[in-house]
């Protein structure tokens, strides 16, 4: 999701993203409009009062979120919504337990509702007699401006209310289903896949039935006609089948920092060090891979294949005729997710130092990065189970 979207600005120390869906909106739009006779202009301002919608929505959750001691790292606008990621690993498990999700997922259609009643109570009061064109007919299109600024608010509060998965109505559902009894504490069954299966899910509201109230509002856009209530379907058509495959979900790896993974205990070898030296203390040591130093400074990293096949190969040398030099280092604060998202074009990368300022305090490798991530999820489920 993160990938089809470009940042608008930080606010309050969080990224704030819109997602190239919108883009596509406005084409769509512009399209239509076009073939319509309405003005670009007017496609475009009715368009910048959809985002202003969402915007609202989003402001009010965030302000919920604060008010909860939930530290968001970004937000990420949709034309449905918007997407939170959480700063810590407590915020993401805080805003994961149900009654969390209850009460985040009912904030965004009260605020929107609530803005569309107030824009139109100060449209009354400001044009006495202005009644019936507020409520005329289509509701939302772009000769009618200030109809669709009212009716875009309380008709995205009114869609979200849905049971459909990504919407907060089929949230409601999904967190207010019962499971079965584990370990003293309930479990909650996940709505997912269920259009893919066939059939519906009766607790599971979100899942199938899900992608049919998508589909019924895709119909009811063609026949009213209505291209936003067709495009509201069809993106939560969309958003229902990523939550389905868990692409909207803010898994706990988004907040495991480097520190959290590194290895703390580890050896260095010197450049000016022999292979068979070196082979030595690879016999003595659990790592695969050496940072290289020279004189203090890191100037590569060999691995313990490296060594055997290049004194099998060429005899006895000197480290620094096979070691890596290409590698990229990382502090520990960075996020593990994308320090690796940021090394995978790195060709010959053997390790990730983990550098504060010109020293080395930890090192992540492939073979240590599964140990040490299976460890540090077991910790987390212990500290749960203490802490229920």
């Amino acid at each position: 999701m993160r990938g089809w979207s470009f940042p608008v600005g930080r606010f309050f120390g969080v990224e704030v993203r819109i997602h190239a869906f919108f883009l596509l909106l406005l084409a769509l739009a512009i399209g239509v409009g076009s073939l319509a006779g309405a003005s670009t202009g007017r496609v475009l301002t009715l368009w910048l009062l959809l985002l202003f919608a969402v915007v609202v929505r989003e402001v009010a959750r965030a302000l919920a979120a604060a008010w909860f001691g939930l530290d968001l790292r970004g937000i990420l606008l949709l034309p449905t919504g918007g997407l939170f990621t959480y700063a810590t690993v407590d915020a993401t498990e805080r805003a994961a337990e149900p009654a969390m999700q209850r009460r985040m997922a009912v904030i965004g259609p009260l605020a929107s509702i609530g803005a569309g009643l107030l824009l139109g109570a100060i449209i009354l009061a400001s044009a006495p007699g202005i009644e019936a064109d507020l409520v005329g007919r289509p509701l939302i299109e772009p000769s009618h401006l200030l109809r669709a600024m009212v009716w875009l608010n309380i008709l995205l509060g009114a869609i979200n209310l849905l049971p459909a998965l990504p919407l907060d109505g089929g949230r409601v559902f999904q967190v207010g289903t019962p499971g079965k009894q584990a370990n003293g504490k309930v479990e909650r069954r996940v709505a997912n896949a269920g259009a893919a299966s066939g059939g519906f899910r009766l607790w599971g509201l979100g899942g199938g039935l899900g992608q049919w109230i998508a589909v019924a509002l895709v119909v009811a856009g063609l026949l009213m006609p209505n291209l936003w209530l067709v495009i509201m379907g069809a993106f939560v058509l969309i958003g229902a089948h990523m939550e389905n495959q868990g692409l909207l979900v803010q898994s706990d790896v988004d907040t495991v920092r480097m520190r959290d993974v590194m290895l703390t205990q580890f050896s260095t070898l010197s450049a000016s060090d022999t292979l068979e030296d070196a082979l030595q203390r690879a016999v003595h040591s659990m790592q695969d891979v050496f940072p290289v130093v020279r004189g203090g400074t890191l100037v590569g990293a060999v691995s313990r294949q490296n060594i055997v096949e290049a004194l099998a190969s060429e005899g006895n040398s000197y480290v620094q005729g096979v070691m890596t030099k290409s590698f990229q280092t990382a502090l520990p604060d960075d996020s593990l997710v994308k320090t690796l998202r940021r090394i995978l074009g790195e060709q010959g990368a053997q390790l990730v130092p983990v550098m504060e300022g010109e020293r080395i305090v930890g090192i992540v490798t492939p073979q240590n990065l599964s140990q040490s991530m299976g460890l540090l999820n077991q910790s987390r489920r212990v500290k749960r189970t203490e802490e229920a």
